[in-house]
């Protein structure tokens, strides 16, 4: 099961497990999990409609003497001591993290004592294991993400008025996809930026599936946008195609960044790939270009993840002459590879296990691995290829080592 969490209008606690609880949970259940790690609340649903669409609105009454808010700690050991399901505890501990270390960067204190206000109250607290509690009840193994639309103008909390999107948010978001929206309050809130950011795989499009449901979560706000305050999930499986094709063909989302020099050394472009590919480049290329004046050039082009993009572009700018790169996101498809160990006439080598679309096996010699093999045997390095490729037969047992961390699609 997959689910995509459409935010056309924000996220929100309630919003999420709003939506959830309008996927089937029932809310009965919700409140006996969350029983064993919190008391004094109760949890109301109601229906309403927003621009004609039918959603749950879900309220989180919590008895008045059970309103004082806690802070990381407090909430760290009431997650840990409990008896949730440990993804539940991995995902709400991931979560709190996440919101604890933009206020302790936000208030310049330590991580360990900084005080939620608002986000540490039951309700907050409900919503953020709530929500995944339900995406285990739900039994959804991946969850895709549309880009963030970020409201604007000001609101009112504990310390004062702040702009939109609040700080805590903003940080919670960073290498996260966002974008505009007519909205003139906050649509986006920390608790909402936390689950969605510990949940998502992939920010993007819809992807290929088979619909099985839709729910809608209301929030409460008037956002002033043109949108109804909606957040909503579809779930489904995985298309038909995409199931025939397995797990050997991977997608991802990666950056290309490209700049053209005319005025280096050969000798300092070798080393700069092998400083980029230290620095988890995916791929490194040179292109002879003809540049301006008639003079050859190079186009040195990179493929990376966003999340190593701006230490990639500073290694470019810093180790070459360029005074300017250009970038884009796209998609790529690639074969999943694994790091193997074969018996060979030269013992047991590492080699790489690629599976291909149609789930055969063909193996690859590593070069390092050939190299130092041809020099400590002097012999022709192709000699060595050709041996490895003979002696490793897919029918052989190979002996894994797991999946090479180098082509793990990144969360």
């Amino acid at each position: 099961m997959i689910a995509y969490v459409d935010m056309f209008s924000g996220i929100s606690g309630d919003m999420t497990l709003g939506a959830l609880i309008d996927l089937g949970v029932p809310v009965d259940w919700i409140k006996e999990e969350l029983s064993t790690v919190l008391k004094g609340f109760k949890l109301k649903t109601t229906i309403v409609y927003k621009h004609h669409l039918k959603a749950t609105d879900l309220i989180v009454d919590v008895n008045d003497e059970e309103r004082s808010s806690r802070n990381y700690k407090d909430i760290k050991d009431l997650i840990k001591n409990s008896s949730l399901p440990e993804k539940v505890k991995e995902n709400s501990l991931s979560a709190f993290k996440k919101i604890a270390r933009a206020e302790s960067v936000i208030h310049g204190k330590d991580i360990e004592t900084v005080h939620f206000h608002e986000i540490g109250g039951i309700d907050s607290i409900v919503d953020i294991i709530g929500s995944f509690l339900c995406v285990e009840y739900l039994g959804i193994k991946k969850v895709y993400a549309s880009p963030i639309p970020l409201g604007s103008g000001f609101v009112t909390c504990s310390h004062g008025k702040i702009p939109v999107p609040v700080p805590a948010t903003l940080l919670i978001l960073k290498d996260i996809p966002v974008t505009p929206s007519d909205a003139k309050t906050e649509i986006v809130t920390p608790t909402g930026a936390a689950i969605i950011t510990t949940l998502a795989s992939f920010f993007g499009d819809l992807p290929e599936m088979t619909i099985q449901k839709v729910g809608y979560g209301s929030g409460k706000r008037d956002t002033g946008s043109g949108l109804p305050n909606l957040l909503r999930i579809i779930l489904g499986e995985k298309s038909a195609d995409q199931k025939e094709k397995g797990t050997a063909i991977q997608k991802e989302a990666i950056h290309v960044i490209k700049t053209n020099v005319d005025d280096m050394s050969p000798e300092v472009l070798g080393f700069l790939m092998e400083t980029l590919f230290e620095n988890k480049a995916l791929d490194v290329c040179y292109i002879p270009v003809q540049m301006k004046k008639n003079r050859p050039g190079t186009q040195i082009e990179v493929m990376c993840r966003k999340e190593d993009l701006d230490n990639i572009v500073h290694i470019i700018l810093t180790q070459t002459t360029s005074i300017g790169v250009r970038y884009h996101e796209c998609e790529r498809f690639f074969l999943l590879r694994e790091k193997a160990f074969v018996e060979t006439l030269y013992g047991k080598l590492q080699v790489k296990k690629i599976i291909n679309p149609d789930t055969s096996i063909r193996f690859v010699p590593e070069y390092d691995v050939a190299k130092k093999v041809a020099e400590e045997k002097k012999i022709p390095l192709k000699d060595v290829y050709t041996q490895i490729l003979s002696d490793a037969n897919p029918l052989d047992p190979i002996y894994l080592t797991g999946i090479d961390a180098e082509y793990r699609t990144a969360k």
